[in-house]
């Protein structure tokens, strides 16, 4: 019997030392990262369709209970979204198949609006992820790693979110919002060991990108990516904890997202 007590004590140690009491308590504030779904959803420029919300039934029925219902249709990447691996490297995760400890965990935020407002094609570089760690100290392992570019506050305006009101595929050429550059995102694979990466603009690679680099290391290396991230600027650094669940899309390549920010009280 001692030696179950024993077992038991020090179990409970253990999960004090890996999981925050605030986390535990359900004591957290919890920020909305996501934009809602609707007609002024932002979708890729060259997307055929946008979000459909199609009315199946909304009114009283013959027995007099109000009853609604209804229909939708969304491509995969648009709004706030997830990116799966299978996006740009062949037999990589679908979203079904992306570890719920990949979505789930600390967060750190890093700011670099004032570069990125001042430069429309800005990339982030691995001098801004040093700069930050300067001050809050090297970002763990399986860390959630958020940029806040700014870009958020002007979603959904298509102009000033993209860079150029026009849609189609005329429109890319003159695609014009900051992303993570591909260094920077080599480095935070190779050096931190991310869980993945999110930020508040329409692609993890900037808007002039034509060979995708940046999908193509995280994704390759198994890191999610989470686009149009919303309330960025509602963030700490640190002391952040996320919960990112997508639509469960059988072999998709992206998907709808849910994500939320869970802060301390010592955070806020």
């Amino acid at each position: 019997m001692k030696k179950l007590i024993f077992l038991f004590l020090a179990g409970l140690t253990a999960c004090a030392r890996h999981h925050d009491p605030a986390i535990l308590s359900g004591s957290l504030e919890w920020i909305d990262l996501s934009h809602s779904y609707d007609k002024n959803t932002l979708y890729w420029p060259n997307n055929a369709k946008g979000f459909e919300h199609v009315t199946d039934a909304d009114g009283k029925t013959p027995l007099g209970y109000y009853y609604s219902s209804y229909s939708l249709c969304t491509p995969e990447h648009g709004g706030t979204h997830l990116d799966a691996p299978v996006h740009f490297a062949e037999n990589g995760q679908a979203v079904d198949g992306i570890p719920l400890k990949s979505l789930i965990g600390d967060a750190v935020m890093i700011d670099v609006s004032a570069k990125a407002l001042a430069d429309r094609d800005y990339q982030i570089r691995i001098e801004d992820i040093q700069n930050w760690e300067k001050e809050h100290g090297a970002i763990p392992d399986n860390t959630i790693v958020l940029f806040r570019t700014g870009y958020g506050a002007f979603y959904p305006d298509r102009a000033g979110y993209f860079g150029t009101p026009k849609t189609g595929p005329e429109a890319i050429p003159e695609l014009h919002f900051p992303g993570i550059g591909p260094a920077a995102a080599a480095w935070l694979v190779e050096n931190r060991n991310i869980k993945a990466a999110g930020l508040d603009t329409p692609s993890l690679d900037y808007g002039q990108s034509k060979d995708f680099k940046t999908h193509r290391i995280l994704l390759g290396h198994s890191k999610p990516g989470f686009e149009n991230l919303a309330n960025l600027e509602k963030l700490p650094a640190e002391g952040i904890y996320v919960v990112a669940l997508p639509m469960k899309i059988a072999k998709g390549s992206g998907a709808p997202l849910r994500i939320v920010a869970g802060l301390a009280s010592r955070s806020r």
